[in-house]
């Protein structure tokens, strides 16, 4: 009787298990459909990093800022002092610094263990399993969290904690833990959708920088 009400204890625990990770998986798809419905979105945000171990401790810098538009997998993304056009084949990294434009077939991934803020709203659609995760409130807001963790045992990434505003289906904030111990934050703190872009928004003008002596790779 005893290994009965054991094995009945542990089938409960699963299906338990089970519901949350519907309830995440849910979740998820329904902020997929809501922000994947939007003409195109513009976001604000802020990213912080600390790493205990390399010395880096929360408060120590101020967060870095950007902001992002992106119109289905185009985006223009102003970033660390650099600004990144994707026009769907081709991205043009243009280092404001150095004066100098770098061009890549292809977009950015995150093989190098970093999730990239053009990345924010789809990088959880696949190489992750998921789960429930705690309900905050920040700001007034209420943040549902998704626990994911990489299929890939060998990813530089552990963890990462998505957290969801329950009133909007929209994603708040993401913290990424790394392999060796780093945590990087990023938080939406503006967030406008279907606004009236310049057709010339996720072109890069050549000339322009021509113009400017910027070096193009």
């Amino acid at each position: 009787m005893k290994n009965v009400l054991m094995g009945i204890a542990l089938l409960v625990c699963f299906v338990g298990f089970s519901q949350d990770d519907q309830k995440a998986k849910d979740l998820l798809d329904a902020v997929s459909e809501k922000m994947g419905s939007y003409d195109n979105m513009y976001i604000e945000f802020s990213s912080n990093l600390v790493n205990e171990e390399a010395g880096i401790s929360e408060n120590d810098e101020p967060p870095i800022l950007g902001k992002i538009t992106l119109q289905k997998e185009k985006y223009n993304l102003d970033y660390l002092g650099n600004k990144f056009i994707f026009d769907g084949k081709k991205l043009y990294v243009i280092n404001t610094e150095d004066k100098e434009v770098t061009t890549n077939d292809g977009d950015m991934d995150e093989g190098d263990g970093f999730i990239y803020p053009s990345k924010l709203l789809t990088f959880y659609k696949e190489g992750y399993n998921f789960s429930w995760g705690t309900l905050a409130t920040e700001k007034g807001r209420k943040i549902q969290y998704v626990k994911l963790i990489p299929i890939d045992s060998a990813s530089e990434i552990k963890e990462v904690q998505l957290g969801i505003d329950n009133k909007t289906n929209h994603i708040y904030k993401l913290i990424q833990i790394g392999a060796n111990g780093s945590k990087t934050t990023f938080k939406i703190n503006a967030f406008k959708s279907n606004q009236e872009l310049s057709k010339k928004m996720f072109v890069f003008d050549k000339e322009k920088y021509l113009e400017l002596d910027y070096i193009i790779d």
